[in-house]
């Protein structure tokens, strides 16, 4: 069973990176402005342009459909040029990997920076997220996302409890928000939004 969604996975995954039709909604950032002003522990939101961004940006009514944290040069010196591999994400084809400003050129991003992060909390972030490098890509998100898009799938009543369960699980699987969100997690920085349920006297 496993094999067989990890082998749907790697099929959806190439199908889905390819481009899509649809219009960005911003024109591209300017790299040389990006690049004055970032610094370790950023994170990059990215308007993509796969059918898989479409997909996302769907669901999520969302303007940004992929996310990367900036870690500054791997090597520690000042980068040479934008193929430097500076920023961490997760690719549906590559896995967890390592990457340049150059990546981004001719896409519309926004710059997002923790408020009241401590130095060496940035350090511990940036760490994390550099440790995760090499691990593979969730492919059986896919699966999942592909679940939403049909909320009555073509399947059996008893079969589409289990279907919930798809998602990998796996700490040596990611997906781009998951590695962001861990490696924060790893100082107890919350980025998530914090849900308060209210019981209704009603």
């Amino acid at each position: 069973m496993n094999r067989l969604l990890s082998a749907t996975g790697s099929a959806l995954a190439r199908y889905l990176s390819a481009p899509s039709h649809c219009a960005p909604v911003r024109p591209p950032t300017n790299l040389q402005h990006l690049k004055a002003r970032i610094r370790p522990g950023d994170v990059l939101l990215v308007e993509g342009r796969s059918r898989f961004s479409s997909a996302i940006k769907y669901l999520t009514h969302s303007v940004w459909s992929h996310a990367a944290l900036y870690v500054g040069p791997l090597d520690g010196s000042a980068p040479q040029d934008d193929h430097s591999p500076c920023f961490v994400e997760a690719d549906v084809i590559e896995g967890v990997r390592a990457v340049g400003i150059a990546e981004f050129a001719g896409y519309n991003v926004r710059l997002c920076r923790p408020v009241a992060l401590r130095t060496d909390d940035v350090v511990h972030v940036v760490a994390e997220a550099r440790g995760r490098i090499g691990h593979r890509y969730d492919l059986r998100h896919i699966i999942d996302l592909l679940r939403y898009l049909l909320p009555t799938p073509p399947v059996p009543g008893r079969w589409r409890r289990r279907m919930l369960a798809l998602g990998s699980g796996d700490p040596t699987r990611a997906i781009c928000s998951s590695l962001i969100a861990q490696s924060f997690q790893a100082v107890r920085y919350p980025i998530l939004p914090q849900i308060e349920t209210i019981r209704s006297d009603e």
